[in-house]
């Protein structure tokens, strides 16, 4: 959701931050400091160069560790100025507005003002939220398919048991939190997009416990990709130096996704698509936010056992799924345990699984090639059962929303 230190200045009133890029890097650091001295000092990511100026202060950032230049000079706010709450909230649908993502939001629950919006301005979570500002928050997504949410009963259990080890008490009963994501995806008229959902321990202040907070929260959301990704391209994935998260936080869906951005970030700057995090004994564990799986020269599928990875809801599908590849001799069998990285870059066949990605070949892990370098015929195989099991499924896996 927007924020409104994020927000662009409208038109030509008030003050707003100047940036001036002098260095174009990926490395680039932007700080900004209300200052009252000049001089040198150290910072967080290094040395600290200050200079005045009549408008105010020019800060340059250094980092040690990159060769000595001027990443971003930011010039000091002069003047903030004070709104009020409409005013406030037309900035925030100008900022919607003017920015065009890759993704629109159709429509929001929200416990906080106990109803359903669908202007993007008013999508907003208070912040003293303590999933706001300590990660006392869960959350799950399901997706939306032809008018029906896919898996959504699954998906809700997940978060329910995510909430339990969370210790976040239900805002309300399952049935009820079940009746708001139905009734706000009804509402948004989406018939293809997503639906995420989070159960937070609530407002009430800045404090570390949650003994302060009012209620625990329910938020809900509609997304809809504007362009559909491609899931037929295969992708490289790299290995994660970023350390997995411990266990008993890895099959928690919380928000707390840090390690999970810094792994996908690591990847991207390596020229790969995801990166490939190993458990505490080296053994293959899961992506940032999706599963594993190959399959070996045996035609066997292999897939690295849920007891310290995330129990991914379309991970287990697809091995429901399998069972008819299987039947049909595409596959010898399945088998879900420990994965050695170099059984994984053995593999005929190695693939990402999630409610995103769907099911995505992986041609290239490192170095490795896998299998010939082209998108396996297993991994095709599952990705159209899973298209077709969310378009024409059964009543268990398919929840019809009333439009």
């Amino acid at each position: 959701m927007a924020s409104l230190s994020s927000l662009t200045k409208p038109i030509s009133q008030t003050s707003c931050t100047s940036l001036k890029p002098v260095d174009d890097s990926p490395k680039s650091l932007l700080v900004q400091r209300n200052l009252s001295f000049t001089g040198r000092g150290f910072g967080l990511f290094g040395p600290v160069v200050i200079k005045g100026s009549r408008l105010g202060l020019s800060i340059v950032v250094k980092n040690s560790s990159i060769p000595s230049q001027p990443l971003v000079e930011a010039t000091q706010i002069a003047d903030v100025p004070l709104l009020s709450c409409s005013e406030a909230i037309e900035r925030l649908r100008i900022s919607q507005e003017s920015y065009k993502g890759k993704e629109q939001y159709l429509a929001m629950y929200s416990s906080i003002y106990g109803g359903i919006t669908v202007d993007p301005a008013a999508m907003v979570i208070p912040v003293d939220d303590h999933m706001v500002h300590r990660g006392h928050g869960v959350f799950d997504t399901a997706a939306i398919m032809d008018g029906h949410l896919y898996e959504l009963d699954q998906h809700l259990d997940r978060i329910i048991r995510s909430a339990t080890m969370a210790k976040i008490n239900l805002p309300f009963n399952r049935e009820s939190i079940r009746r708001i994501l139905i009734q706000t995806v009804s509402a948004s008229k989406c018939q293809k997009g997503s639906l995420r959902y989070w159960l937070s321990a609530g407002p009430g202040d800045f404090q570390l416990s949650p003994s302060g907070c009012r209620k625990s929260s329910l938020f809900a959301i509609v997304i809809q990709a504007q362009s559909p990704p491609n899931h037929q391209k295969g992708v490289k994935v790299v290995t994660s130096s970023i350390p997995i998260k411990p266990p008993q936080f890895a099959i928690m869906k919380s928000v707390n996704y840090l390690p999970n951005v810094l792994s996908k970030m690591e990847a991207e700057e390596n020229g790969g698509y995801a990166a490939i995090w190993l458990d505490n004994e080296g053994y293959v564990a899961e992506g940032p936010n999706m599963n594993v799986a190959f399959v070996n020269k045996d035609k066997e599928l292999l897939m690295p056992h849920f007891d310290k990875i995330l129990s991914g809801c379309t991970a287990r599908r697809v091995l429901v799924l399998a069972e008819g590849l299987v039947k049909e001799g595409k596959l010898s069998g399945m088998r879900v345990g420990n994965v050695t990285v170099e059984e994984g870059k053995r593999a005929d066949e190695m693939m990402l699984i999630g409610s995103g990605v769907l099911v995505r070949s992986v041609v290239q892990w490192d170095e490795q090639i896998i299998g010939d370098g082209k998108e396996g015929p297993v991994s095709q195989a599952l990705l159209n059962l899973i298209v077709e099991d969310m378009k024409s499924g059964p009543d268990t896996v398919r929840v019809p929303v009333p439009y």
